[in-house]
């Protein structure tokens, strides 16, 4: 009943530990390479920036050696808008912790739409996009995590809007439109 039939990958359970810690003693083996806390306090400003906001990295590769996503956050001072931008292949979520989002977006960023704290926004492939506090009077604070390792941000300088902003409202199964 136990014989090798029964478990035909007896080792499966190593398969997803690095090599180099198979040998590691039992008790120490994740004590290095496992769970990391990162300080609010102690982010890195030195991750590709966007003029009108601050960015800074809390998880990447060169930090904690994420394989396949970046996180950090990002502050934009009351009624400041960023330059236009996208980030190439990685898709990115942005979380309101505070403040008042408004996000442009489109090739002559035509659609906008807002977000407040506790909402999440979704920012697919090679979208132009502008984010902007629209509290006059309030910073805007929000987390945001992009699906590769490293910061990837393409600023576009030569977007000018052409017209007003066309609001989107988000139409889902829950949300219905107004």
């Amino acid at each position: 009943m136990h014989g090798d039939h029964d478990h035909p990958h007896p080792h499966d359970d190593h398969a997803h530990h690095p090599d180099d810690q198979a040998h590691a003693a039992p008790a120490e083996r994740w004590k290095h390479d496992g769970v990391r806390v990162i300080p609010g306090d102690k982010l890195d400003a030195n991750t590709a920036q966007t003029p009108g906001m601050f960015r800074q990295a809390a998880i990447n590769h060169a930090r904690v050696g994420a394989q396949r996503i970046w996180a950090g956050t990002v502050a934009i001072a009351p009624d400041a808008k960023t330059g236009v931008h996208h980030h190439g292949a990685l898709e990115s979520v942005i979380y309101v912790v505070s403040g008042r989002a408004r996000m442009r977006w489109g090739d002559q960023l035509e659609y906008v739409a807002e977000a407040g704290p506790g909402d999440f926004i979704f920012v697919p492939p090679y979208v132009p996009h502008q984010e902007i506090n629209a509290d006059p009077d309030q910073p805007l604070n929000c987390v945001l995590v992009r699906s590769d390792n490293e910061a990837v941000v393409v600023n576009i300088t030569d977007v000018e809007p052409v017209e007003r902003p066309e609001t989107v409202h988000w139409v889902d199964p829950i949300h219905k439109h107004p």
